[in-house]
């Protein structure tokens, strides 16, 4: 019989993950991870950006791509009903509207609910677009179409979801105006770099959670990819004072945390800081764009 408090306090999964441009192996992780989470009674599994595979070249990844009707989110769909739970997958190569003509894609992080269903599609609209010299060299948009446009929170078990996807965590005006359509929990599964993960990863993350008085959840890629990517892991739960409330050691695996909505709301209540917000200031300012 489930208790008042397992109600207000449901449990999550966070995966962390190496993924490969071996599809079936990258499939193979994820149906473990997420049998272990069932096993444990969590609600919702969050997967990381790039959970599908991971290319070594534009080529490969154009070629791995697949469409939300493929075969490869059928069998994910098929996973969340016969488990009967809910999954984050946060950063899918899909093939974009024009596909036949431009062979370009979006990053798009979908969730499903207990029944299968595909609840939300996010299109990543911030493409990682860095040359750090001698460190990191991606410049997402060769190949990806950014998204038009942010999605409303999804009601989950786990409390109304905000969607993003990596490198949209450096965008506190995101975050901002998904808590202000009544997000409780942000998601930025990420395949952060080695070089940025190390330098700005937790920070960001606790940011984001005290700004908004948030739950952030965050799904990581780890390890070695390939001989020319490697990601930083780290895959974490911020609370909503910032407190880091589980994280995923080295490796593949899992971590664990409760939701405390209550706990939430009494922070919100006791530190007003939406209500305080003088948008009237600076409101504005954040639609001015460098020259």
């Amino acid at each position: 019989m489930t208790t008042l408090q397992e109600v207000s306090k449901p449990l999550i999964a966070v995966c962390q993950m190496t993924s490969t441009s071996d599809k079936e192996n990258n499939f193979s992780t994820c149906l473990r991870l997420i049998h272990e989470a069932a096993s444990r009674k969590a609600c919702m599994v969050f997967l990381p950006e790039a959970f599908d595979y991971i290319g070594s070249s534009k080529e490969e990844t154009l070629s791995l791509a697949e469409t939300l009707e493929g075969d490869l989110i059928q069998r994910y769909t098929n996973l969340a009903r016969e488990l009967k739970i809910w999954l984050s997958l946060g950063g899918f190569h899909e093939k974009g509207p024009r596909w036949d003509q431009d062979r370009r894609i979006y990053n798009s992080h979908l969730v499903l609910d207990d029944t299968g269903h595909i609840v939300s599609v996010y299109r990543k609209t911030h493409l990682f677009d860095v040359d750090l010299q001698g460190k990191v060299s991606l410049k997402e948009s060769d190949f990806t179409i950014p998204g038009e446009g942010l999605v409303r929170p999804v009601s989950t078990p786990a409390g109304k979801v905000g969607l993003g996807v990596c490198y949209d965590l450096r965008f506190p005006e995101m975050s901002l105006a998904l808590v202000q359509e009544g997000t409780q929990l942000l998601t930025y599964p990420s395949a952060f770099t080695v070089t940025t993960g190390l330098a700005h990863w937790e920070v960001l993350l606790r940011a984001r959670a005290v700004e908004n008085q948030c739950y952030v959840v965050a799904a990581a890629q780890t390890g070695s990819h390939n001989q020319r990517r490697t990601s930083y892991g780290h895959a974490m739960v911020v609370d909503p004072w910032g407190l880091v409330t589980a994280q995923c050691q080295e490796g593949e695996g899992l971590c664990y945390a409760e939701i405390n909505l209550p706990y939430l709301n009494r922070i919100r209540q006791e530190m007003p800081v939406q209500c305080h917000r003088r948008t009237d200031l600076y409101g504005k300012i954040t639609m001015k764009t460098s020259s």
